[in-house]
């Protein structure tokens, strides 16, 4: 089964951490498995919302 893709639009929306964030984790080497498109777009795929919703989560000590 084909996984769905999002912008980092939709992946903000979804999850509720800023686009500015999401750039940030790339930044740092924490989402090494973002895809992107040839214009240099990050293209994120369902199994990219799990993991950035637990260094979401765990960035905000929430998870225990």
């Amino acid at each position: 089964m084909k996984e769905l893709s999002y912008t980092i639009s939709q992946v903000s929306e979804k999850i509720g951490v800023s686009a500015y964030t999401l750039r940030y984790y790339d930044k740092e080497g924490l989402l090494p498995f973002v895809k992107r498109t040839s214009s240099g777009r990050r293209i994120f795929e369902d199994s990219d919302l799990e993991f950035i919703a637990v260094i979401y989560c765990l960035k905000k000590q929430e998870c225990r």
